[in-house]
Formats: structure tokens, C-alpha cells, sequence
């Protein structure tokens, strides 16, 4: 058996301290490597400031073609329930309030909505009591298609809830300095949150980090309701109801609100 000479006591003494300053190094260049950018991957707006985010979603709003809006809005009127397909040509969905659901639909300037035969027996205020001869035509409407005439009172009420430039252009809109806020995640697509009020008391929009600067979410300030936006620029069909899914009312509708 070959016996291997001994390592020089200098040498044994330098092997610890150039395993000690190979180790240091790694440790250093583990330590040196920047944090993972929240960034990498998204359209950029997250490095933007808050004012310019919301610049960029109002602009990307603003060249929207279509978009799909739900939730609820709470006003002096009371509290309204959307679930909205909206673009320029028209509208389809459906408004709720505390009596009632509506469906509407407007194919260009022609507004037709849809309730239970329960909102057309209602008197105008609400709590009259019909007669028999308006119950009858009321089963003959309820579940019908049934145009609103454009000189009746609700027809423009009912018309603001399916403009889409002018829905968004009324709610999109923070009140107070701006902040920029976290990241988040709506229906799996990463966001950027802008708030008004250092607290968000005067709302918050979360902004799409994918893709153009989308609005995806809205708390409006003053807790006056919650929306999604989503389906934007996804296009939808629009057409007026048949003859055998329409009626024509007659008369001033029932109030639609409350």
C-alpha cells in the first residue's frame, strides 16, 4: 500500500479560508440579485403613476367597442342591480330595483323592456290598486317584449342604463388625489389598483395589467355600489324581438324605479 505524503501545515491552513471566501462570494452574489419585477410580462402601466394609469384605461375605454357591466349601483332613487351587455349600436340585459327586475333591450333608438305581469298591474306610483280590466292586459304582458314609446317618461331612464359612452363616462370616475395601490387579480387577470383618497374613500379602479389598460372593477366612493367590468371589445348580437315576443303597451308606462 502506497502512502500519500502529507500536505504541508501551510497548505492545510489556506484550504478553510479559500472555501470560506469561495462560500462569501456566493453568498454576496445570491444577496446582490435584484427582487423578481411585480412588473415582467404586463403592459407596463404598473410602473406608470396613478394620474397616468388612469389616463391610460380611460383612453383604452374610450376605443372600446363593447363591454359586459354587472353590479350595483346605489343612488337616491335606491339601489339598482345591472347585468348589461353594452356597445355603440345597442344594448341587452337587465336592471333591478327593489320591486322589480326589468329586462331591456335597445336595438338603436327602439327600447323594448321585458317584466312579470306583476309590474304592469302596479299603478303609477306604485301601490294603486288595479282593476280587473288591467289585470287582464297585464297577463297579456308580462313576459313580453314591450317598445317603450320615446316620448314616455321612462324611456329616457331606461335609455341611460344601455349607453355605454355615457354609463362608463358617469362612473368611471375617482374623486380626490390619486393613489396608486396593490396588485390584485380579477377574474384571473392581473391588475393594478388606483384609489382616490389615500384610503380609497373616493373609489377604486382596479386596471388590467394584461393587454390594453382595461378597467376591470369599480368601488365607487361613498359605498354607491360595486361593478365588473369584462367582455370588452367581445361583440354580441342585437335584434329586435318577433312579432309573437312583442306588444304594444298603449299607454304612459308604470314608474320603473325604486
Amino acid at each position: 500500500m502506497t502512502t500519500l505524503p502529507p500536505v504541508p501545515r501551510a497548505r492545510r491552513a489556506a484550504l478553510p479560508v479559500a472555501l470560506c471566501a469561495g462560500l462569501a462570494a456566493v453568498l454576496t452574489a445570491c444577496a446582490e440579485e435584484p427582487p423578481p419585477d411585480p412588473d415582467a410580462g404586463t403592459n407596463g402601466v404598473g410602473r406608470l403613476t396613478a394620474g397616468q394609469i388612469e389616463t391610460k384605461a380611460r383612453t383604452a375605454v374610450g376605443g372600446a367597442r363593447a363591454v359586459r357591466l354587472a353590479g350595483s349601483l346605489v343612488s337616491k332613487g335606491g339601489t339598482y342591480k345591472l347585468d348589461m351587455r353594452l356597445k355603440e349600436a345597442g344594448a341587452a340585459g337587465s336592471v333591478a330595483t327593489a320591486n322589480t327586475t326589468l329586462e331591456l333591450l335597445r336595438v338603436g333608438d327602439v327600447m323594448y323592456l321585458k317584466a312579470d305581469a306583476d309590474f304592469w298591474t302596479h299603478g303609477e306610483d306604485g301601490t294603486g290598486s288595479p282593476s280587473q280590466t288591467d289585470r287582464q292586459a297585464a297577463e297579456k304582458l308580462g313576459g313580453k317584449y314591450v317598445k317603450v314609446p320615446e316620448d314616455d317618461p321612462s324611456y329616457k331612464q331606461l335609455r341611460g342604463f344601455t349607453e355605454m359612452n355615457t354609463l362608463l363616462g358617469g362612473l368611471l370616475e375617482l374623486h380626490g388625489d390619486l393613489h396608486k395601490g396593490d396588485r390584485d387579480s380579477i377574474g384571473g387577470v392581473r391588475t393594478i389598483k388606483v384609489a382616490g383618497g389615500a384610503g380609497g374613500e373616493g373609489g377604486t379602479l382596479d386596471v388590467s395589467l394584461e393587454g390594453k389598460p382595461y378597467p376591470l372593477k369599480l368601488v365607487r366612493g361613498g359605498k354607491a355600489g360595486v361593478v365588473t367590468l369584462s367582455d370588452w371589445n367581445t361583440d354580441f348580437p342585437l335584434e329586435e324581438p318577433g312579432e309573437d315576443e312583442s306588444v304594444d303597451y298603449g299607454r304612459q308606462l308604470p314608474r320603473t324605479t325604486g
